[in-house]
């Protein structure tokens, strides 16, 4: 197989795209690297493609490496031809490998080797023949009876257990059936208990194996695993039968009969269970990548929410019976304080909390509150509000998940950062901190408990691990990593940085002080030429004299970078006071094309060195919306139909997206109430984060489940 020529036309690429992609992964350059600072060599393919082409070379590799070792096992038992060989190098997929295989495998004890080791191979060759004009089956079976085989009806049985064995090994006959399946088969399910709970829509359920969809798919995989459910692929069995007997019935002699019995018993007992068991898995293996790309889009989405800078914020994380913890933490998320207060049941301190608030609001002079969704939230949300309302100094707050709080606050990491403090308070920091920077936050705990997907415990957990790493991995070098304040967690998410380096770069800054310039980080131990090329760009260091330092401008490039400021007579002091505008008249007045063949690099790359001159020190984020901030609270009772909210999505699923609307709980938006128009998925108009406009249209309190649209009501005319 031409790898290269398959990855080009899959990826709709040029040839020279995918040479050079395939060679700089192979040359050790991570796939943020690529993306930012190789777009010349790779036509600016972005990040995610770059992560989906590697992904796909890893198998076709593997493919080759699969079909090298059936080779060498069909031509260590002598029994390679042309044909096979053919196949071999022309099949697309491993099933289609295992298919040809699956006759030179070799097996476990069957029914169809033990009849081979009574010496009835003859005898099923000789029926299968089906010679017209030849003797009956049990003619034929006469002379293979011995020790073993003491019975004309013995025989018989044994050939017909070879025959279904050849049959079923046949790759024609399972192809075909395979193929009829996944175009005509349902997927059904059946309740095997009297309360299926969550279960009960799919009590008996069936729909068609090619258009299921894949969150219905992991719905009756988990039911079947936790016991309600008995679950099926349905298809008609005479059509799959009389594929085989189309294949291997000749005419209508007396062996023919034999082979037709053969063919049934080879349908039902080996090739129907093996391919329900394929389409299955098929199934299961598209909806968890379906379902691992939404977990993988909205993760971005959440870690690239815009931080709210420069406020100096106070973190409550609620609690009923243990309190509620609080933490205020500078702009930068040093620890100033904490406490913890009772201010909800079981007691009511409310007064008393007041004032250590106020008290905290005032020595410290907070800017904003960010409460933990958790138990307890809605009444401590209650509380805040009342105190926001009473001390009146333009102090607003934002609810923020604590998805994978407590489980940072348990870890051996938040004990090294914060030895000082309990678990509790740990987490009341980290809420604070998330609200003031998602992003740095959130690269410390495991990306399968930030909790914005489903069925994500479903999934294969290397292969959701290895997207959501990916995903982190992009988002920290898209925005940039302050080398003098991030945590080696974050450091450890840098193209090129391993946990060791990082923790060696957190070991070196504490030994000798801030980084002043990005070269200096070549004296970190572990950190050598290629692992400094592939981490430099994306390291910021505003305390550097050279301004190039805070900025993505690789070192590659700097040289380029001061050749264009020449040019421009733009001194490094006038890109920090934003005195660049003859930098952007230059190039334009210049053009594209000239000025990077004078200044020896690529059209894409002068583009970027030019913006990053730009806004040195820039956070992509800060160019998208603001999150929604609130001053004052709802419960649902207060909730009634028809009322217009704003809100933030904060999970976008297969079958809608759900909304905080302020109110404790999420409402949903089922995708037929996204918008107007037909949409395959919710993620094609939503993403994590948004703000929207929404209606609601059902409220159930005891259930607590709201309903909500995005579709505006249409206005009365007064008639």
């Amino acid at each position: 197989m031409d790898i290269i020529s398959k990855l080009t036309q899959e990826f709709s690429l040029k040839s020279w795209q995918t040479e050079n992609v395939v060679k700089l992964i192979d040359e050790g350059n991570t796939i943020p690297f690529i993306a930012r600072y190789r777009k010349e060599a790779t036509g600016s393919l972005d990040d995610q493609t770059l992560r989906s082409l590697s992904e796909r070379l890893d198998y076709l590799r593997n493919m080759e490496e699969q079909k090298r070792k059936i080779c060498e096992s069909i031509e260590g038992q002598e029994l390679m031809t042309d044909e096979i060989k053919n196949a071999i190098e022309n099949a697309a997929t491993l099933t289609e490998l295992e298919d040809i295989y699956r006759p030179f495998r070799p097996k476990r004890k069957t029914r169809a080797s033990v009849a081979k080791a009574k010496g009835l191979q003859g005898l099923a060759d000789a029926v299968y023949a089906q010679m017209p004009d030849g003797k009956t089956p049990g003619e034929l079976a006469c002379g293979y009876l011995n020790d073993e085989v003491t019975s004309v009806e013995d025989a018989i049985a044994g050939a017909c257990d070879i025959i279904a064995e050849m049959i079923s090994d046949d790759p024609a006959g399972r192809k075909m059936i395979r193929y009829s399946c996944k175009n005509n088969g349902s997927l059904v399910s059946s309740g095997i208990k009297e309360d299926l709970g969550v279960y009960e829509m799919y009590a008996d359920y069936s729909e068609p194996v090619k258009s299921v969809a894949g969150h219905r798919v992991l719905a009756v995989n988990r039911g079947e695993k936790e016991g309600f459910l008995k679950v099926s692929v349905d298809f008609d069995k005479t059509v799959g039968i009389g594929i085989l007997k189309n294949l291997h019935i000749k005419n209508d002699s007396p062996s023919a009969e034999m082979v037709s019995r053969a063919a049934e018993d080879a349908y039902v007992r080996l090739i129907f269970p093996s391919i329900e068991r394929e389409i299955r898995n098929a199934l299961t293996e598209k909806a968890n990548e379906s379902a691992i790309a939404v977990f993988a889009k909205n993760t971005r989405q959440l870690l690239m929410q815009p931080p709210v800078k420069n406020k100096i914020t106070l973190g409550l994380d609620p609690g009923y019976r243990t309190g509620c913890k609080v933490a205020v933490v500078d702009e930068t998320g040093k620890v100033l304080d904490t406490a913890v207060i009772y201010p909800v049941p079981p007691h009511n301190k409310v007064e008393e909390a007041k004032k250590i608030i106020k008290d905290l609001v005032k020595k410290h002079n907070v800017q904003m509150f960010a409460i933990g969704n958790g138990t307890a939230s809605h009444e401590t949300e209650v509380f805040a509000a009342d105190v926001i309302k009473e001390l009146d100094c333009g102090i607003s707050y934002m609810v923020v998940s604590e998805a994978g709080a407590s489980v940072y606050s348990a870890s051996k990491l938040a004990a090294q950062e914060f030895p000082e403090y309990d678990v509790s308070l740990r987490s009341a920091v980290s809420i604070a901190r998330r609200l003031q920077d998602p992003l740095a936050e959130l690269v410390k705990i495991d990306p399968k408990a930030i909790g914005v997907g489903q069925y994500q415990h479903d999934m294969p957990q290397n292969q959701l691990s290895r997207a959501l790493d990916g995903v982190v991995e992009d988002c920290v070098n898209s925005v940039g990593v302050d080398l003098n304040t991030a945590s080696a967690q974050l450091l450890n998410r840098v193209a090129g940085i391993s946990s060791a380096v990082a923790g060696n770069i957190v070991a070196f800054r504490q030994e000798n002080g801030t980084f002043t310039s990005r070269e200096q980080i070549k004296n970190v131990p572990k950190l050598g030429p290629k692992a400094f090329e592939q981490c430099a760009g994306f390291l910021r260091i505003s305390e550097s004299e050279n301004v190039l330092d805070n900025t993505a401008v690789h070192p590659e490039s700097y040289p380029a970078a001061r050749k264009l400021l020449k040019l421009c007579c733009v001194s490094d002091d006038d890109v920090r006071n934003g005195r660049v505008d003859a930098v952007k008249t230059y190039v334009k007045t210049i053009g594209t094309s000239a000025l990077a063949k004078e200044l020896g690099i690529g059209e894409p790359t002068l583009m970027d060195i030019a913006g990053e001159i730009a806004k040195p020190g820039r956070d992509p984020r800060d160019e998208l919306p603001a999150p929604l901030l609130r001053t004052d609270v709802m419960g649902m009772e207060d909730l009634k139909v028809g009322m217009e909210l704003k809100g933030t999505v904060r999970n976008v699923i297969d079958f809608g997206a759900f909304v905080d609307i302020g109110v404790h709980q999420d409402g949903l938006v089922h995708i037929s109430q996204i918008t107007n128009r037909y949409i395959k998925h919710p993620g094609d108009v939503l993403k994590v984060g948004d703000i929207v406009t929404v209606w609601v249209i059902s409220v159930d309190v005891a259930k607590k489940r709201i309903g909500l649209t995005m579709k505006a009501p249409e206005k009365s005319n007064g008639n």
